[in-house]
This record gives structure tokens, sequence and C-alpha cells, in this order.
């Protein structure tokens, strides 16, 4: 329980808070969620449950909320505060301004530390290898033109300007040259010296003493999934997962799997004769692994050789017309002979992933024994590396692959290829849903978590999240919602414009060029989503030629067109975002930047996709309506995601325009309307 001593604690904080921060203004909305997420963790709601699923509308200061909430009874109970957010962007601003400002002003004593993958840092023995002796490296093609900027990289890391990780780089550059400088599991070991103060082990030599870890929902999940390998174990924390609506899609993302069905003779090929090579380098007492080794890759070969085979026959029935890039496997049936070899298929190709694993480590310590690096065998160390990748990708697939499936599937499996390469194909395996490996791994053994968003209700119910996450059957769970104190009614309004057609029409782009000239007026920032790609194309080359200067997602990186938005409003000038659902979240555009937002289109999720069909069969074969437990719920949320671009700071103001009769129109269109803000309605109906 929250005992009177870490009450008093709190407030004394918030009044040190409250008082350092310039033309503060009281939250009730505030001071609630730090009452109820305090309460949550200590066990007041429930001994041993303590979850909660917070919504929190945009204004109510959740990141102070809920740190101030979390961190006293954290540090008091010797328990690791986990802050998990689903972007970069509120990432650093949890580490570089709203964890310092707490730090500077709670009086707690206390340490945090940005966690990320190894992946995202360099390593500076192989930078410095590629400077000094270049043609060592089989991806720099470009060697000579790159040694200025591998120069000036190094000489930021010497000068403390720069991290050593991609996220801070000093200057931009190729994925492919990133990829050599990465560090690696095996490459950066720490058990050698000369890699003891490369940038990923001191970014996790501060882990050692931090309270407090800043994580983004990938790397949370791939820690639980791997057994914790990174972060202390569920219940030695305490979590807070911001934007946790994302959760259960990230959760899902990575809980799936696929691989190359065709063509793997070349890769492994290949292999074959880096073994050959690894002969002649390593002692005599690694031959037996290397045989091993060669024998899996031939054991894995042949129990896919039958599948490749199989093909033929099914190929031309699968995809029937040129253009066809998917095909779904309905009910995730696969072919008989598929299920048959799945088992022989994962197990072999988890022994190869095995022996790679081995072959690498000794080349690893020979490496470290020589005093001059061979040309070669650096080459081999990323030949084996990449092996080892591609084993542990058809592992895993053809794992969920051995799991028979009865209806309704609980998996989605598909094929698909590129139109550039047709012969290839890649395999694909996703569960459908992350629900019930987010209650074993996280949920079950937290010691408490706390799950906030602005948007976490559909149709103002708990219900969709509760079943996506995983939590139905936590008798402790609480549920609460905080609104906005931000006055709607006053400061915006939403209009809904007479339109003579649905957005299923086919006339209804030619309605968006005949309407939108209407709701896009001089000296204002726009912005105008669409739910299509294409339509948004249409629309801007259409509006183009009656001479609308436009700046639209994909002619230029988001930051540039943001950049030159702002020029234009700030010179008073008119201007006029497109964009599609991406621009729809995370997208902060405060004050005169944004006074007025137009949806074109209702946010439904066409279900197109593999993933998405088989979700809409499951819950049909379940005899339930995919329309109404799916597509509803899941576009009501996104419908309040839009609209949330509109006000971001308590004295904004401003306009929604929806173009979309569907709201008028259809049954769910009210409910949909009930579940945003209080804005003022101008129906035109």
């Amino acid at each position: 329980m929250l005992s009177d001593i870490l009450k008093q604690q709190i407030r004394t904080i918030h009044q040190q808070l409250k008082a350092s921060l310039p033309g503060y203004q009281p939250r009730p909305a505030q001071n609630k969620l730090i009452a109820e997420i305090a309460s949550i963790i200590a066990g007041n709601y429930h001994r041993h449950d303590r979850i909660g699923l917070i919504e929190a509308g945009t204004g109510t200061g959740k990141s102070l909320a809920y740190l101030l909430g979390t961190l006293p009874y954290a540090l008091s109970q010797k328990k690791t505060l986990v802050i998990a957010t689903a972007t970069v962007a509120l990432q650093e601003q949890l580490v570089l301004k709203d964890l310092p400002f707490f730090h500077q002003h709670s009086g707690l004593s206390f340490n945090f530390t940005l966690v990320k993958g190894r992946q995202r840092y360099a390593c500076i023995e192989r930078l410095q290898q590629q400077i000094q002796q270049p043609m060592l490296f089989a991806t720099t093609e470009h060697a000579a033109e790159q040694q200025p900027l591998l120069q000036s990289l190094l000489t930021a890391w010497q000068e403390r300007r720069w991290l050593g990780d991609r996220d801070t780089l000093p200057e931009t550059i190729s994925d492919e040259l990133w990829y050599s400088l990465q560090a690696d599991a095996h490459y950066c070991s720490k058990t050698q010296r000369r890699h003891l103060h490369c940038p990923f082990h001191l970014a996790r030599a501060e882990m050692t003493d931090s309270q407090v870890l800043v994580v983004n929902h990938s790397l949370l999940v791939a820690d639980l999934i791997s057994g914790n390998a990174i972060l202390p174990p569920p219940e030695d924390c305490i979590y807070v997962i911001d934007e946790a609506h994302h959760l259960a899609s990230c959760a899902r993302e990575l809980l799936s799997a696929s691989a190359q069905l065709t063509d793997n003779g070349r890769w492994l090929e290949k292999l074959r004769k880096n073994l050959q090579q690894l002969q002649s380098i390593l002692p005599d007492t690694a031959l037996r692994d290397i045989l091993k080794l060669d024998d899996a890759v031939s054991d894995f070969y042949a129990a896919l050789k039958p599948i490749e085979r199989n093909l033929v026959d099914y190929i031309p029935r699968w995809f029937t017309e040129k253009a066809q890039l998917e095909y779904r496997f309905k009910h995730a049936a696969l072919p008989k002979l598929w299920q048959q070899q799945a088992e022989l298929v994962w197990q072999s190709a988890q022994k190869a992933s095995n022996g790679c694993e081995k072959c690498l480590t000794e080349l690893q310590t020979k490496l470290a024994e020589q005093s001059k690096p061979v040309k070669n065998w650096y080459s081999l160390l990323q030949d084996l590396a990449y092996a080892r990748q591609r084993f542990e990708q058809q592992q895993a697939l053809w794992q969920l692959l051995h799991q028979e499936q009865r209806e309704p599937a609980w998996q989605a499996r598909w094929l698909s290829k590129e139109a550039k390469v047709p012969e290839q194909l890649q395999l694909h395996a996703s569960p459908l849903s992350s629900s019930l490996q987010l209650e074993n791994l996280l949920f079950s053994k937290a010691y408490a978590a706390i799950l906030c968003s602005a948007t976490l209700t559909a149709l103002n119910s708990f219900d969709y999240a509760k079943r996506e996450l995983g939590l139905t059957e936590h008798s402790g769970l609480h549920c609460v919602q905080v609104e906005s104190p931000f006055a709607y009614h006053e400061q915006a309004e939403i209009v809904l414009p007479k339109t003579h057609c649905e957005p299923t029409d086919p006339a209804f782009t030619d309605e968006l060029v005949r309407l939108l000239p209407r709701y896009l007026q001089q000296n204002e920032g726009s912005l105008v989503l669409f739910a299509s790609y294409w339509q948004m194309q249409q629309v801007a080359a259409a509006l183009r030629k009656a001479g609308f200067s436009l700046l639209v997602q994909g002619e230029a990186s988001r930051q540039a067109l943001l950049q030159l938005h702002a020029q234009q409003v700030q010179h008073g000038q008119r201007s006029i975002l497109f964009g599609t659902q991406s621009f729809s979240e995370g997208l902060d555009l405060p004050g005169k930047l944004l006074t007025n937002l137009i949806i074109t289109k209702l946010p439904f999720a066409v279900p197109t996709s593999p993933l998405e069909e088989a979700l809409t069969e499951a819950i049909s074969a379940r005899g339930g309506n995919a329309f109404l437990q799916l597509s509803i719920p899941t576009t009501a949320k996104k419908l309040v995601q839009s609209c949330g671009r509109l006000l971001r700071q308590e004295q904004d103001q401003g306009r929604i325009v929806i173009l979309d009769r569907r709201l008028i129109s259809k049954t769910y269109g009210k409910a949909m309307l009930d579940a945003l803000p209080p804005f003022r309605r101008v129906v035109e109906y």
C-alpha cells in the first residue's frame, strides 16, 4: 500500500515541480492521473494484480504525471522503472527534457538511461579498421570516397561530439555503410579489451547504475521473448508503457517470421565454400564443428528441396495473374507435404544456426590472436554471420508452420514475391493476436504495469484494448479515463459538409477536387489527410493545375516538408500539407502551424493484406461479425488520433472538416462522432 510518507513525498515533489515550471496552470486531470497511477502500482486496488489502463487526453501532462506516480514508489521498493514508447520523438522528449527536469527539481537521487538495440551502435574498432585498411572490407565499394566521412565520424567520437549511435550521427550515411560499421555480437565482444570502450558496451554499462530505463516497444517485447537478456526480470520492474495502443501490433510483428522459400541454393553453396576456407584457417580442434555444420547444411537443404520441387505444381494455381504479388493460405492450411516437412526443416535450420555460432566464435578467437588482420577473414566473418541470420529466419518460420491449425486458425500464412524478382518467393507466418504471449511474458509476471495513451478506448470502451492486450482475465485491472483540459467546444469545431457520394463511389475523387478549394483558405496552416496514397496524388495533381501550392508526403522527407510548412506559415503564407495515415499520428503542429484539419475519408483499413484477411476470416469462422468487432473499433480509434492533430496546446484553435458522409448516413456514424472530443458541430445535411 502507499504509505503516508510516500504520499507526502509525492505531494512535496509535485509542489517543487509546479514552482519550477514557468507559467504553470493547475491541472485537475494531472492530479487525478498521479493519484490513480500511484494507487495502482502500490496495490491499493488489488494486492497482486497491479495493472492499469489509462487514457489521458492531450494536454493532461501525462509524462510528468506517470513519473511522479511511479518513480518515488519504485525507488522505495528498489524496483527498476522501465518506460517504453513507440516513437523516437517521445523517447527523445523523455531523455532530453522530462527526465532531466524531473531529476533537477524533484530532489530524488536516480540515474536514467536510453536503452537501444546493439544494431543502433557503431563499433569503433570496425570504424578504425575501415580507415586504416579499407580494402579488407567487402562492402566498401566506394572506399576512397568514404574515407573523409569515416574520419570525421572517428574524430567526432574521440571529441565526444558523437555518442557512437545511429540516432546521433553528425552526418547522414547510407544503410550499407552503417551495416559495415554496426556492432555485432561476435566481432564486438566485450571479452576483448579493445572493445571494452565501444559505444554499445559503454551504454550497457550505464544500465547497471540506472533506476530508470527508457526503451522502445520493440526492444521491450524482443527482450521478453528472449528471456530478459537486456532488461531486468519483469517481477523486478514497474513498467510504464506509453503510446500503448501500439504494443499489441508491435508484439505480433516480433512474433511473426518470414524466410526465403526459393533460390536458397546460391547462399548455401557459398557457405559450403566458406567452410572449406575455415578448415585451412581454424585449428584441428575446430574440424569437428565445421564438419557438423556441413552435415546440418546438407540436412537443411534436403528437407527444403521437396517443398521447392512441390512448388512447380502449385504456383500456376496460386498466382493466376501476372500482377499478383501475394497468395494467402485460407485458414492457414498448408499443402500436406509442407506440413510434414516443417519439423525437419526447422530442426535442421536450428542445428545449422548453432553450427554457425560455434564457427563464428572459433574464427573470432583466431582473429583476436592475430597482430595483423588477414584480408579475407573479415569477409568470412560477415558471410558466416549472414548465414546464421538466414538459418535463424528459417528456424523461426518453420517452427511456427509446424504448429497445426484448426478452424478458426490462429495464424496467417502467405507467400509473397517482388515484381522485379518474381522467381524469388518469401513465405510468411504471423499470429493473429499477441494477447496470449503478452499475458504470459509480461502481465502475469510484472511487479506492476501502467499502460497509457491518448487513444486506448474504442467507441468509449476499454473492451477492445483488453482483448488485444490479453488483459480480459485480470480481475484487478483498473481502467481510468482522464479528460483533456482543453475547452474543445470553445476552441474548435467539426464541420460535416454535404457531399453527393460516399468514399466508396468512383466519383469521390472528383468530388474531393471540387470541395477541397472551399476549405483551403488563404493565410492558414492546413493538413489534409487521405486514406489512399493513390487518391492523394490524383487530387494533388488536379489542385496544382488549379493553381494551389502543395506540400505532398513522399515528394520530400517528412522533416523537410514540416520545416517548409513552418516557414511558410510563419511568413503569413498559406501552407497546405497533404498526407496519408502516417501523418495522422505523432505529428505535432501547434499554434498557427495547424488551424485547418481536413479528413477526406474515414480511415477504414481495406482487408486486402493477408493478415487483415485472415483476421476477418477467423472472426467469421467463430460466428462473429468482423466489420462490427474489428473494423469499426479500429477505425474509431484512428479517427480520434487524426482529430488529435488539431489542438496541441491549451491556446490552440481551429476547425476539422470531415468529408465522409458515412458519419451521417450509417448507423455507426453517431457512435464514432460521440467518441470524439466535444467539439462544436456544424452539420450541413
